[in-house]
């Protein structure tokens, strides 16, 4: 066990977590609603976004043992009501979070391409070799963030976008699988299906991301 790695991974997702509900609660605040200014949410202060079971327990758990590391912080609320334009702006709010963590994928990877990475050299310090794998792991984790928030089951971004993009009644219909929608994620692991909905957009976005 490398607890020096595991560590490094951990912050590496706090940091991406935080930035991802920071961006949902900043954007709302911008287009009309300020619950989450209010709530002390727009702020990268990673206290104020954790989850004690998504934020701390099963990612810890998803590095002692292998298993993929996926998790979240605690939603940030949102009062549509306040919005300025209510649907429209949902969706903008939820984007918001997956746009975040794509961005973060791509300064990493615009800064690997650019910082030099020189071999071990016998008796000298090289910091040169952590810094490339800890950006190389901050592009791909934010990359896997992105794609799996993005899956159109509630209450994940992607399902909260995809209720915006229906039509009103078949949004209704739709956000009743809301309580179920992590049962929908467990069985989407547990059958392989994780497989074939995330991995081959995670491959084809980091194929095409300015990286070494």
């Amino acid at each position: 066990m490398n607890v020096a790695q595991i560590f490094i991974e951990f912050i590496v997702l706090l940091f991406s977590l935080t930035v991802h509900e920071m961006s949902h609660a900043l954007t709302a605040d911008r287009l009309g609603d300020s619950t989450a200014r209010h709530l002390g949410r727009v702020s990268l202060n990673p206290i104020v976004h954790v989850d004690p079971i998504g934020t701390i327990v099963l990612p810890i758990v998803a590095l002692l043992t292998g298993a993929p590391l996926i998790g979240w912080a605690k939603p940030v609320p949102v009062n549509v009501r306040q919005l300025r334009s209510p649907r429209r702006d949902y969706i903008l709010v939820a984007a918001a979070g997956p746009a975040s963590n794509l961005a973060i994928a791509f300064a990493s990877a615009i800064v690997l391409l650019v910082v030099p990475v020189s071999p071990q050299t016998l008796n000298e310090t090289n910091v040169s070799v952590p810094i490339a794998t800890m950006l190389g792991y901050l592009m791909r984790l934010n990359v896997l963030l992105a794609v799996f928030n993005m899956i159109p089951i509630p209450p994940l971004d992607g399902g909260n976008v995809l209720g915006g993009l229906l039509p009103y009644h078949a949004a209704l219909s739709f956000n009743k699988l809301r309580p179920y929608g992590f049962i929908l994620l467990y069985a989407l692991v547990i059958s392989g299906g994780f497989n074939y909905i995330v991995v081959p957009p995670y491959e084809f976005i980091v194929s095409w991301l300015p990286a070494k």
